[in-house]
């Protein structure tokens, strides 16, 4: 069994960078600290550190680890929280699960708004990329669920709310901006910035090409759509995007246009199978939703475009 303590030590060194500022945060002497660390790796029977005379590295496996550890005190803190919540007698905690420009763009605005609500609330806030959600929905606890559909798995109910259309987007001095509507011919010959080979954008652009056998221009390739607009509005090209993703970008000098062909991107709620859900995360999905109303405005492209469900 490990030991709490010498994981909480390997946590605290990991992300502090050495013993000693791991030890002010833990309020420990920097030589309990060390014999923790050597503990733990007694244990677990190889090697975390590599030393350079007096100073520690983390081993390539030491940040394997170190990825399980800060998962699993990451929980342990969460059922401490949830246990202090149970023992006043009080509801008021969300525990929510969200990819990254959904946080910006529709989660934290609506968290304040239901703060307002209940004043008592505390909420703890994961995001994950969507690539990365699907493994961690299992493996995390949460009460509630922000992101792209589908999501396919058992341990999760699914509830859409909203169908969107992917925009392009490009610098405002960008020729195409004149047009009202863009079709996939005026991208034929144009300079691209494209997300990933994996991702729902790049796949959807692919496939746009590939009906009307052309090749895409890409000249620069995105980690992610939050990129990908920041580039786009840089007049580096132009790109494909998720209309929230471009909201959350605050990219200056970003352009938003309707892609001719309807590429449809679905938003929803995520639940744990199984569990009630809570007075917190039913007014949180309550105001996620009135906040993407609220934001319509702002993307500039037609209400139409979008269908609450």
């Amino acid at each position: 069994m490990l030991n709490v303590k010498e994981l909480e030590a390997f946590r605290a060194f990991i992300e502090c960078g050495s013993v000693t500022l791991a030890a002010d945060r833990l309020g420990r002497t920097q030589p309990q600290v060390g014999r923790l660390l050597t503990s733990l790796e007694e244990s677990l029977g190889f090697a975390l550190f590599s030393r350079s005379g007096k100073r520690l590295r983390a081993t390539p496996e030491g940040w394997r680890f170190y990825k399980e550890v800060d998962r699993v005190m990451g929980e342990l803190q969460s059922l401490s929280r949830s246990a202090e919540q149970i023992r006043s007698g009080s509801s008021d905690h969300v525990r929510i699960l969200t990819a990254p420009h959904v946080t910006k763009a529709l989660v934290a605005p609506a968290l304040s708004s239901v703060a307002r609500e209940i004043p008592n609330l505390t909420a703890e806030v994961a995001s994950r990329v969507r690539l990365d959600i699907e493994t961690w929905i299992t493996q995390e606890q949460f009460d509630i669920g922000v992101g792209i559909l589908p999501l396919d798995s058992p341990a999760v109910e699914s509830e859409p709310f909203l169908r969107t259309s992917v925009v392009v987007v490009m610098a405002a001095t960008h020729p195409l901006t004149r047009l009202k509507v863009i079709q996939p011919k005026h991208l034929y010959d144009t300079a691209l910035v494209a997300t990933h080979s994996r991702s729902l954008l790049r796949q959807s652009l692919d496939r746009m090409f590939r009906e009307e056998k052309r090749k895409p221009d890409i000249r620069f390739e995105a980690t992610n759509g939050l990129i990908a607009c920041e580039l786009a509005a840089q007049g580096l090209g132009v790109a494909l995007a998720d209309p929230f993703v471009a909201l959350s970008s605050g990219a200056s000098g970003l352009a938003m246009k309707r892609l001719s062909v309807k590429i449809p991107l679905d938003y929803g709620f995520l639940y744990p199978v199984g569990k009630s859900r809570s007075f917190a995360a039913r007014r949180l999905a309550e105001a996620v939703v009135r906040t993407a109303r609220d934001r319509l405005p702002e993307i500039g492209v037609p209400a139409s475009d979008f269908e609450f469900i």
